[in-house]
């Protein structure tokens, strides 16, 4: 069956208008190291919540992830939705978590659709619009954002989502049409 392909608003990032759920996950990966990715979004959180910090080097690249990392969520969404209609094939080595997973527990190693399945559950998918609009708009700037709070819980699903993202496309994805 051939695969559905959606807009995820992911032109800016990847050239591409439409992706399927797996094709952005791979464009995403192509585009974006999941160190330097987890990273950046570490720094632009710290940098909202202090004052006076604010990131001086490449506010280019904070926009350009702001744009991927959205498209990124639309498709955590869809995954989140559709959770019960694809599988991610089973881990080739051991159980335990790979070095760089430290956010996934064991059960979300093995099972990383349950990520997205939570974090929409949580989080509606504006407060992820919300969250991210925050971070980008007061990690450039010189002023703090006023409730820490509001912006923890998204961070850190995000963040999860991020590495679930990464075990999806290391993995692969098969829809019900695909096992036939």
């Amino acid at each position: 069956m051939k695969k559905k392909k959606r807009n995820f608003n992911a032109r800016f990032w990847s050239g591409t208008k439409k992706h399927s759920v797996p094709g952005l996950l791979e464009a995403f990966f192509q585009f974006n190291d999941l160190a330097i990715v987890k990273e950046a979004l570490s720094a632009m959180m710290q940098c909202s919540v202090e004052k006076n910090a604010r990131i001086k080097d490449y506010p280019s690249e904070v926009f350009h992830l702001h744009q991927s990392l959205r498209s990124l969520v639309r498709a955590g969404r869809v995954i989140g939705e559709k959770a019960g209609e694809w599988t991610v094939l089973p881990p080739a080595e051991s159980h335990a978590p790979a070095p760089g997973m430290g956010l996934l527990s064991e059960e979300e190693y093995r099972e990383p659709l349950r990520v997205f399945r939570k974090a929409f559950k949580t989080c509606r998918p504006g407060e992820f619009d919300d969250f991210l609009a925050s971070v980008v708009y007061f990690s450039l700037g010189d002023a703090a954002v006023g409730e820490e709070q509001r912006l923890i819980r998204p961070y850190l699903h995000l963040a999860k989502m991020l590495d679930a993202a990464y075990l999806i496309v290391q993995r692969g994805m098969k829809g019900k049409e695909d096992a036939s």
